[in-house]
């Protein structure tokens, strides 16, 4: 093509024409693919920029997948959380359905004391009460010219008096004998070969009854009954049956039979067990064993016998008591007779007669003609003191006629004053003079110096002869009582401190008693105030009686224990004594309902354990301890690490609760409360941080999503082609080419001008 010759002209339009084909055909290709770059030979720069942008994008758009099952993980998660915290709102309402039920225990512990006169509106009390002594008629033994005082050895019984026959008693006729107490009494039928005189054979017979000091005697024509047919209470000594309190049946039995017959000795002992001059000691197998000094027949001649307690007196058929020579009157008709005792030195002159009584504050003071020794004398559940007295330990006595003094009689009068106690342990009673008491006393002139003890003013009345004996009818001797005043202490609780150590964790509490200022409680409503911090409560009733109690919180702790604290102290102790503290008692219907609120409880924490094993996705479970790694950038190096927690009931910190010992009380059960409300602030905290990674993870698959149009756009604007622009190239170049063709036509017509030449 060498040879070919052009033109300048023609070349130029040529190389013009040449040019715009090239650069139409870029522009084609711009347009038929939508890039300007689409090989390094386009532009080696933007090409491999862009493909690296492009990369790139492709790298964080495959992160997003992660990305979003971690978000899936973190929403589990949260869902979860959001029940458990319904759980346990449902079991933080079963705990507060424990406080709304009853208290588990009737009577919660509690300590009291009384303050005399106390109110609610002033808790010092007004007046509080000593002992004060009131002082008898003077007490004067037996002894010769009645002047001498009787002292506290003074005995209330006196010498025994006698009844002694007129002379000896023969046996009968038959054979003549003086009569001793194995000699027999005629049967119904009289007549038989021993026995009294012939006299005496119509004397004693089947239905005599005799009264011996109030005592009944009956004679009966009837052989003796076997002890195991005795009545209960009853016993028997040869022919006579005893009910134990003086009362007898002598049965005659059969005179023709020796062993079966009664005998004088029969009939004496029946005597005897009514005057009390005899008593029944022991029984065995139903046998009486008898004590004391009994009535005897010496040399035929009778002597009955009073006892050392009343004197003796015998009501009985006249001719029955002359067969013995203890009287002269005869006849069927009854006739009395009486044995007076001997008042001495060692007696009071002025006897008490049997079953006079002193009413001592309400409390009776018996006197009894028997031996503190006779079996059955101390009944049960009392207690003998000072050998001749016996007292029920609420303050009631008996004093025995039969060895009973002056000093008993004080004692027993102490008693009933609450001045002494008694505590009875085994038959015996053992005496204290109560804490502040001072014990009665007689003095040296005889007087009794009695105390009135500081619980109530001293009234004493009485039956039979028992005031006037022991010169308690005033100075005329005519008072039907007794009274005295204690001595009225005016005083209060005022500048007196109550303290308690503390009770269950609670503050220690120092109370003043006052007038209310500066700190010092006069009311019962400052004194609860006071003792609220500790957990204490106060109430008090009418009668003063201050009582302080565990409150509902702590229904189930006992004041001043060992684990519970709350000891008492201060110096209000020594004015007035606080019981010692209770036990609480249990109520069975409250901790039933409370038992089965435990029950209910425990299955909500079952549901937590649970609910948080099933808080996954794709295997992942925050809320059981696994952790979550999130990657947000191609090159590994912007991660996030979530690290799970443990949320079932041992992780909220929550445990099973155990009937009896949990909701028992109130504060049993607001410390499952107080667990309640941990887990509840670990929800919600936990709830916060998963949240804020939720929001970040959240933030990251955003900021990846646009990251990558970042990537992509960047990309595109360095590949990609503007199509109007390149549609405005293409034009302008089809113009231009078709110019350039014009172009090369005129740059020809000189040579075709030529060509016209040569033709």
């Amino acid at each position: 093509m060498s040879g070919i010759v052009l033109s300048a002209s023609v070349r130029q339009n040529l190389l013009s024409l040449q040019s715009t084909a090239d650069l139409l055909a870029t522009t084609q290709n711009r347009l038929a693919t939508g890039k300007k770059v689409n090989t390094a030979l386009d532009n080696p720069t933007n090409f491999f920029t862009a493909q690296s942008l492009d990369s790139r994008a492709s790298d964080i758009n495959n992160l997003l997948d992660g990305i979003g099952n971690g978000v899936q993980v973190l929403q589990a998660a949260n869902t979860g959380i959001t029940s458990l915290q319904k759980l346990v709102d449902t079991a933080k309402s079963i705990a507060n359905q424990a406080l709304q039920s009853a208290v588990g225990y009737s009577t919660k512990s509690n300590v009291s004391a009384t303050i005399t006169g106390a109110t609610a509106a002033d808790l010092r009390g007004t007046t509080t009460y000593t002992n004060a002594v009131a002082t008898s008629n003077a007490l004067y033994s037996g002894a010769a010219g009645g002047t001498t005082a009787a002292v506290a050895g003074t005995t209330l019984g006196a010498a025994v008096g006698t009844l002694v026959g007129s002379g000896a008693v023969s046996d009968n006729a038959t054979a003549p004998a003086q009569i001793t107490t194995a000699t027999k009494l005629y049967g119904p039928g009289g007549g038989g070969t021993a026995g009294l005189t012939t006299q005496a054979a119509t004397s004693f017979r089947d239905g005599d009854v005799f009264t011996v000091n109030g005592k009944t005697i009956t004679i009966k024509g009837a052989a003796v009954p076997a002890t195991t047919a005795l009545s209960a209470g009853q016993s028997r000594v040869g022919n006579v049956v005893t009910d134990g309190n003086g009362n007898s049946t002598v049965y005659l039995g059969d005179p023709a039979t020796t062993n079966s017959a009664a005998d004088v000795g029969d009939l004496l002992n029946a005597f005897d067990l009514a005057s009390g001059a005899q008593y029944v000691d022991s029984v065995s197998a139903g046998t009486a064993t008898l004590a004391g000094t009994a009535s005897n027949i010496t040399g035929g001649v009778v002597t009955l016998r009073s006892s050392t307690g009343a004197d003796l007196s015998i009501t009985g058929k006249a001719d029955s008591l002359a067969a013995l020579k203890v009287t002269t009157a005869v006849g069927s008709g009854n006739t009395t007779l009486t044995a007076a005792r001997a008042t001495g030195a060692a007696s009071l002159g002025n006897l008490i007669t049997d079953g006079s009584t002193l009413i001592v504050n309400g409390k009776t003071i018996t006197f009894k003609n028997q031996n503190a020794a006779a079996e059955g004398a101390v009944p049960t559940g009392s207690g003998v003191f000072n050998t001749n007295a016996i007292t029920d330990g609420n303050g009631n006595s008996t004093i025995f006629l039969q060895g009973g003094t002056v000093a008993d009689v004080l004692t027993a009068i102490d008693l009933a004053t609450g001045t002494k106690t008694a505590s009875i342990s085994g038959g015996n009673a053992t005496i204290t003079t109560a804490a502040g008491g001072t014990a009665s006393t007689i003095a040296a002139n005889g007087t009794l110096k009695i105390s009135t003890g500081t619980a109530n003013d001293l009234s004493i009345t009485g039956t039979g002869n028992a005031l006037a004996s022991l010169g308690l009818t005033g100075a005329t001797g005519t008072d039907t009582s007794f009274t005295a005043g204690r001595t009225a202490v005016p005083g209060s609780l005022s500048g007196k401190t109550l303290t308690f150590s503390s009770f269950n964790g609670g503050t220690a509490v120092n109370v003043t008693f006052g007038d209310g200022s500066n700190g010092t409680v006069k009311t019962l409503d400052q004194l609860n105030a006071a003792l609220l911090a500790n957990n204490l409560n106060a109430t008090l009733d009418s009668t003063g009686k201050l009582t302080i109690s565990a409150t509902n919180d702590y229904a189930s702790t006992t004041i001043g224990s060992a684990t519970s604290g709350g000891a008492i102290g201060g110096t209000v102790t020594s004015a007035i004594s606080f019981t010692t503290a209770t036990a609480p008692v249990v109520d069975v219907t409250a901790q039933t309902v409370r038992s089965g609120l435990v029950n209910q409880f425990n299955g909500i924490l079952a549901q937590i354990t649970t609910t948080a094993q099933d808080a996954s996705f794709n295997g992942v479970n925050l809320l059981g301890g696994d952790q979550l790694k999130l990657t947000f950038n191609e090159t590994g190096k912007s991660t996030l690490s979530i690290t799970g927690v443990n949320f079932d009931a041992a992780g909220l910190g929550l445990a099973n609760l155990t009937s009896g010992v949990d909701f028992i009380d109130n504060a049993a059960t607001n410390k499952v409360i107080t667990n309640l409300s941990s887990a509840s602030t670990l929800l919600r905290s936990q709830a916060s941080a998963l949240g804020s990674n939720l929001s970040i993870v959240q933030i990251r698959q955003d900021f990846s999503k646009n990251l990558i149009n970042v990537l992509q756009t960047g990309s595109s604007n360095l590949t990609l082609a503007d199509t109007n622009e390149e549609a405005a190239n293409s034009q302008a170049l089809s113009t231009r080419q078709s110019i350039a063709v014009s172009a090369l036509a005129l740059a020809n017509q000189s040579q075709q001008s030529v060509l016209q030449l040569l033709r």
